[in-house]
């Protein structure tokens, strides 16, 4: 056993030593001329400046919630819970900062070797910084978590059933990794939610008053906006997306591990025939195939950054690298099935095909990942007739941009269910529900090279602003804007990849929740048809509208002040624009960062507070169908805000190219195409990266709370009032 979290503990100091070697080097690069060290301190202090401000308050939400768990479920709960935290919080904090030291050193490369492919390198060296933290952190927290409680305070030998002060009921060593996975979970919404708001707020005054209005570039420094818009990809696209995937890393493993404790109960209350031995290889193998494919990881990123040579082709390079650490890990993960599972008595946990169930079902779950991720790359791509078809739209109009934005992001939601669908199916099938929670983590096994990848847009894309801002060669800002563009389709698989796996890994959890609170004698089912779960489930499909709607609102609101101040300024001060007088930064950044801290804390409550309110006054079954409704709903509406934001998005940068005759930058088309992109800036970067966080939480959350709200519940009460 020991042996097992050996690897997981290896990957994980691996993952984190890489990542302090590549923040070192890229951190001693020369940052260029005294314009572009100037722009990149102040675009690094205000995503400083917001993210302490920031995590003050998640400072109080958290000791709040662990003070809660400690005194309803337990001690260990809680601790748990602060360790998630602090994992994720420490993997967010880290990743900005390495984004806001390497924008400046990508520009300066790029202004220094006019060579694409050096660029790269440093671009994709900055990003791999946060991915290496997001699977190095979320692993250590999970090796933390079976050292200290599970072996030092031998909680994975309390396989019975604990019974706390209140009457609460449950597993020790599963409650204290829900916990934990609870505290990653907190720290994801709050981060994504808080940056999504601030960026998209930033972006949308900056175009709306800058591109449509003064008819000046994308980044102009006569734009008062374009720090604040800098700083949103920091705070957003790297610190909000590396606790996302985070978050979701921990979520399937959690889903997992937790599993496997469930099948010995049920297995000790009906036949007896699951072995304690068995239970152990179980809920170690989750961990080891974690450990194995961050391993594979490091080892994906390196053959990237230690080529000689980098070719001019960046999706080449990058999906080379995704590729690598993906092929590998599906080699690990046959390896340690035959090491583990081979020659065991299977056949009580539902496993058809032996000791290759578990890896069949992680390897459904990274062949899913890389389909959807095609299919996403296929809907928001240039390359591809979906995004051009939005680009040729513009000529007509905004009206009609919007509209072919809209039926693209429709379209786009089947194919990718279709294989979530038959990767559930088919797990099932296979393994039972612990092959749909290895599939989960299979989907986000590759993680730390995937948000690598993911990471490398944002800090491309703060480059270009940078080289824009300090009026640097127009060739720097070609390379800028290639590697931008290759940016946003990676972006939008990496979105593909954050709700795939979000949604399997809440099905996961949703099958440890029935687990939680129903008689291990019994058939795991939940009737929808059942008039509670059923008006659940309409309930629950109705948050993620209210979700998003709120958070669109809170965009609009932040925004329409940064279009207020840009337009006072262009007024007040007239020689911005001709060059005589230098815009006013520090204002926009401060109304952005206002406007997002104040618009964030509703819709992030809303994910915690919901489930648990459900399940006080109606009980576990009406939560149940809440959680069904709400992981359906949040599938289509993520998928189709993702890839019609990004659509539109890359139909701008289309036109700006003059793909289009007679149809260039300032053009009427090309202005149809901003407010194209404007409209679905906070449908991409708000609503649905937030929407996978949701479901997450509200699983986690209901996870946790499950065994107090089934035993005490206001519906039960009046239930038995009226049989008397």
């Amino acid at each position: 056993m020991n042996a097992l979290l050996i690897i997981a503990l290896f990957g994980s100091v691996m993952a984190l030593a890489y990542a302090a070697f590549n923040f070192t080097s890229v951190k001693k690069m020369e940052e260029g001329t005294e314009r572009m060290q100037e722009i990149a301190a102040a675009i690094r202090e205000g995503a400083s400046a917001f993210i302490n401000y920031e995590y003050r308050i998640l400072l109080v939400v958290g000791a709040l919630i662990a003070v809660l768990l400690a005194i309803l479920v337990s001690w260990t709960t809680a601790a748990g819970f602060v360790i998630g935290a602090c994992m994720s919080a420490a993997a967010g904090y880290i990743g900005m900062k390495i984004a806001t030291y390497a924008n400046v050193r990508v520009s300066n490369k790029a202004r220094t070797t006019k060579n694409l492919g050096e660029t790269l390198k440093v671009a994709f060296q900055g990003g791999s910084v946060m991915g290496l933290c997001v699977g190095g952190f979320a692993l250590l927290g999970v090796v933390i978590v079976y050292l200290v409680f599970g072996i030092a305070l031998g909680q994975l030998n309390e396989l019975e059933h604990f019974t706390n002060w209140l009457g609460i009921t449950f597993i020790p060593f599963t409650m204290t990794f829900s916990g934990y996975a609870l505290g990653c979970s907190v720290i994801a919404i709050f981060n994504r939610v808080g940056g999504g708001i601030y960026t998209k707020a930033a972006d949308m005054g900056a175009d709306l008053v800058g591109k449509t209005e003064a008819n000046i570039p994308e980044d102009d420094p006569r734009n008062p906006a374009t720090i604040a818009d800098n700083v949103g990809d920091n705070v957003g696209d790297v610190a909000g997306l590396g606790s996302d995937l985070l978050e979701s890393y921990v979520g399937a493993l959690s889903s997992a591990v937790i599993l496997a404790f469930h099948l010995y109960s049920t297995s000790e209350a009906t036949t007896g025939l699951m072995s304690v031995e068995l239970l152990k290889k179980l809920y170690l193998y989750p961990v080891a195939f974690a450990g194995c494919g961050l391993i594979a990881c490091c080892i994906g990123i390196a053959s990237l950054l230690l080529k000689k040579k980098i070719s001019d082709n960046p999706h080449k390079e990058l999906n080379g690298s995704t590729y690598v650490a993906a092929g590998m890990t599906v080699v690990c993960g046959f390896v340690l099935s035959m090491l583990m599972l081979k020659g065991e008595d299977l056949s009580m946990v539902d496993f058809k095909l032996g000791y290759l169930s578990p890896f069949i079902g992680t390897t459904i779950g990274i062949v899913s990942g890389i389909l959807i991720g095609i299919f996403a790359e296929y809907y928001t791509s240039a390359d591809y007739k979906p995004t051009v078809e939005v680009a040729k739209a513009s000529v007509e109009g905004p009206a009609l941009t919007i509209t072919q934005g809209l039926a693209l992001g429709m379209r786009s939601c089947m194919l990718p269910a279709v294989i979530l669908g038959l990767g559930i199916i088919i797990a099932y099938t296979v393994s039972g529900f612990y092959g749909v929670a290895m599939s989960a983590l299979g989907m986000l096994s590759f993680v730390t090279a995937t948000v690598s990848v993911d990471t490398y847009g944002p800090i491309s894309d703060n480059a270009g602003g940078i080289a824009e801002m300090s009026e640097l060669d127009h060739e720097v800002r070609e390379i800028t804007d290639e590697l931008d563009s290759v940016g946003n389709t990676t972006a939008a698989i990496g979105k593909g990849f954050a709700i795939g796996s979000g949604a399997l890994a809440a099905l996961s959890l949703m099958i440890s929740y029935l687990y939680s609170y129903n008689d291990p004698q019994t058939d795991l089912i939940l009737n929808i048809i059942d008039p509670m779960t059923l008006a659940g489930a309409i309930v629950g499909a109705a948050l993620p509208f209210i979700f998003s709607g709120i958070l669109i609102e809170a965009v609009a609101k932040a925004a329409r002040k940064m279009v207020e101040e840009v337009r006072r300024q262009f007024k007040a001060f007239p020689g911005i624009l001709d060059g005589t007088q230098r815009p006013d930064y520090y204002t926009c950044i401060e109304i952005s960062s206002k406007g997002a801290i104040a618009e964030m804390k509703v819709p992030s409550v809303l994910a915690v507070v919901v489930p648990v309110f459900c399940g006080f006054v109606f009980g576990p079954e009406f939560v149940g169908g809440v959680l069904v409704g709400s992981t359906l709903a949040s599938i289509m509406l993520a998928i189709f805000t993702g890839n019609a934001g990004g659509a539109w998005d890359n139909g701008k940068k289309y036109i700006e190219t003059g793909a289009i005759e007679g149809h260039g930058k300032g053009s009427e088309a090309h202005k149809a195409g901003v407010v194209g992109d404007t409209v679905g800036d906070p449908l991409k970067d708000t609503v649905g990266p937030c929407l996978d966080i949701f479901i997450k939480i509200m699983a986690n959350v209901s996870l946790v709370a499950v065994s107090i709200f089934s035993k005490y519940n206001l519906w039960s009460i009046i239930a038995k009032a009226l049989n008397k």
